[in-house]
């Protein structure tokens, strides 16, 4: 994509930063990660604006702020590792792993799977596994996580989750009705499970067993 460097930047100045993202960590993996790589090449000249686009299988690549405040939300470190329950386009994976050391994202389409390991192989992002199956069960084998991100609208907050965070892990996942959902950060302590509100989001719904029935 021509200019994609300049859109990029665009985009990180005026939807990002202009509007409450600080981390800069955060802010120069947007920089960094080639958003119009992970749409359809007829989508890719909207690839730097400020809404979510279609991936096809009524599933979308989320708004670049959203992406954003749920990355910074979680807050992920250099040494940690992150479980994404719905891989998508594998745009938010990409982002998470210029952040973290490991990337863990599961994906229940196995075609979005297929297509979002050659985009992120093809980019040299190898320190992201994508695997198939309901992430509402998380992924078990490869726990505990210090950080989970839910990229899709929950009814309620799946317990598995929960109990896949290490001590000190976060959650970060929008919970609601199948139209409005409220996005919240869960953190598990020595003390218990505490829970913070975020604010209101809006995102596809989050298929399986402890999520919405397809």
């Amino acid at each position: 994509m021509k200019d994609s460097h300049l859109a990029r930047a665009t985009m990180v100045k005026e939807q990002l930063a202009s509007r409450g993202i600080r981390d800069q960590r955060v802010l120069d993996a947007f920089l960094e990660v080639p958003r119009h790589r992970f749409v359809e090449e007829y989508l890719k000249y909207k690839a730097y604006d400020d809404y979510p686009l279609s991936i096809g299988y009524g599933q979308t690549i989320s708004q670049p702020y959203m992406v954003a405040i749920m990355t910074e939300a979680l807050a992920p470190k250099p040494h940690e590792r992150i479980l994404e329950i719905g891989t998508g386009s594998g745009y938010q994976a990409a982002i998470l792993s210029r952040l973290c050391a490991t990337v863990y994202t599961i994906e229940r389409i196995s075609a979005l799977a297929s297509r979002a390991r050659r985009t992120l192989d093809d980019l040299g992002y190898f320190n992201i596994h994508v695997r198939i199956g309901d992430g509402t069960l998380g992924l078990p084998l490869d726990a505990p996580y210090d950080g989970i991100v839910v990229t899709a609208g929950a009814p309620h907050v799946p317990e598995a989750l929960v109990e896949q965070l290490c001590e000190g892990g976060r959650l970060v996942i929008p919970v609601g009705d199948q139209s409005l959902q409220d996005l919240k950060r869960i953190t598990r302590s020595p003390d218990g499970v505490s829970e913070e509100s975020l604010g209101g989001c809006r995102f596809v719904r989050l298929i399986g067993r402890n999520g919405w029935k397809d």
